[in-house]
């Protein structure tokens, strides 16, 4: 299990902006609502939690512990320490079991690693939710479902595993203060995206590399994306731009000036989510926002360059580092998924990106050729059942904080046959044949389209939309 060496096991490879080729077909996001359900389950299929143990840990534990994860830095299961750590009982010790599924080399260390599971929790899950995708999914998925709490040291011992393998996270670990829940994170399978803002080269050790400040061009000359393919809408003041999917879905983050502001525009392709925060409220401190290679419940894990402050991707809001000490929580505009077409139509002067993003490069038109059909590929615990897990959601916060959202399709329909849609203090309307919304005042909530499972875990116990029978 040599942590050191798990790029190539993992299979990360270098994303590249200058790709060759363009295919054509349905565009991803115009598949039925129920697309994307598979055997994820509500908190009850994953069945009552472990009893949990309190306190510290013991001392042979710790010593466990440590030479556990020493054997796992230098490359090899220590199954005797494995071993003690299955036979203490303290299911707290799951989520580093978890932890080293990560970054398991081969079935042997797997199944040793899972069979130490099912020791110290008592039970045999193997044939529970999230295993169809795999051990480390079925192992992680059924601990998010139960809540367990994360042993002490828990995050020191896990940055011991992750930081050999990425460097450019110490100061989110090194955070004692953050707000981030560090059983939810995971490794993404890339790394940091720590370039200066406006580095359009590649990262030399493979990232999600940032758009900074992309040509625009005129709707006229944007003739090359397909009208039926989906753009990522935003206005700001009197100016609009599309952001086309293909381009979001190799980027992930956008940073550039609309309407006279900064914008940071990042998009979970996990999550089928772009979100578009203002970072330039404070006068003479832009922000840069980034994409770190860490997950969280699925959803990407940003932060900010200049201070190495990490971020809900969701609320906007500053999880460690120098703003979250500050309490920054980032404004949102609405980004409006629709397609070029009907958003071209809506807004004539619109500008979108160029074709090959100002860098002298092609972009195929599905680059992730449909890695998302089948439903998450990373764990995510619990559904909330109400929708399909892949369902298509507009999601906006009311005034009063109150989170709604409403199934795109469905409410795409009622508003195209002149039906009110509606829910508390929020209304929706069509802008393209996207989705906006409005507070009942008619003044605009900012608002953005996700997959369901995303904004319901984000948002749990969200309002739902559902329309008139």
């Amino acid at each position: 299990m040599r942590v050191l060496s798990l790029l190539a096991a993992a299979g990360v490879v270098v994303v590249v902006v200058v790709v060759v080729g363009c295919g054509g077909g349905e565009d991803q996001g115009s598949r039925s609502l129920a697309a994307g359900v598979s055997a994820l389950a509500s908190r009850s299929a994953f069945g009552a939690p472990p009893e949990v143990s309190a306190g510290p840990l013991a001392a042979e534990t710790n010593a466990a512990l440590d030479s556990l994860l020493d054997g796992a830095v230098e490359g090899r299961l220590d199954r005797d320490s494995l071993g003690e750590l299955a036979a203490s009982g303290d299911a707290r010790l799951g989520w580093l079991i978890s932890d080293l599924l990560r970054f398991t080399r081969g079935p042997s260390e797997e199944g040793d690693l899972l069979d130490a599971f099912t020791d110290l929790i008592g039970r045999d899950i193997s044939g529970g939710p999230g295993f169809e995708q795999g051990t480390w999914v079925g192992v992680t998925d059924h601990l998010i479902a139960w809540d367990l709490p994360a042993p002490p040291g828990y995050r020191e011992r896990k940055a011991r595993l992750f930081l050999p393998l990425e460097s450019g996270w110490e100061p989110f670990f090194a955070d004692p203060g953050s707000a981030i829940d560090w059983r939810l994170v995971s490794w993404g399978g890339v790394l940091i995206d720590d370039r200066p803002l406006g580095d359009d080269a590649p990262c030399p050790r493979g990232c999600i590399p940032a758009l900074d400040d992309p040509e625009l061009t005129s709707a006229e000359q944007g003739g090359w994306y397909p009208d039926g393919r989906t753009v990522f809408g935003i206005e700001v003041g009197d100016e609009a731009v599309a952001l086309p999917k293909n381009i979001m879905e190799v980027h992930e983050m956008v940073n550039m000036t609309l309407g006279g502001r900064r914008l940071g525009i990042p998009y979970c392709t996990l999550c089928g989510s772009a979100q578009a925060y203002f970072t330039d409220a404070d006068p003479g401190r832009e922000l840069v926002l980034r994409t770190s290679g860490l997950l969280s419940r699925s959803n990407k894990v940003m932060y900010e360059l200049g201070t190495r402050s990490v971020f809900d991707t969701f609320s906007g809001e500053a999880l460690s580092g120098p703003l979250h000490k500050r309490g920054v929580v980032l404004d949102q505009a609405t980004v409006v998924a629709s397609t070029w077409r009907e958003w071209r139509r809506a807004h004539p002067d619109t500008r979108i990106i160029a074709e090959d993003g100002g860098l002298g490069g092609d972009y195929p038109l599905d680059p992730l050729g449909g890695r998302d059909d089948g439903g998450p590929i990373f764990p995510i615990g619990d559904i909330d059942p109400r929708l399909p897990v892949q369902s298509q959601v507009v999601g906006v916060t009311a005034p009063g904080g109150r989170a709604i959202a409403f199934p795109t399709e469905q409410a795409r329909a009622a508003l195209e046959a002149g039906e009110v849609v509606e829910q508390g203090a929020a209304e929706l309307r069509l802008d393209g044949d996207g989705l906006r919304a409005f507070a009942s005042a008619g003044r605009e909530l900012p608002s953005h389209q996700a997959f369901w499972f995303a904004w319901s875990q984000f948002n749990p116990g969200t309002e739902l939309w559902t329309p008139p029978r």
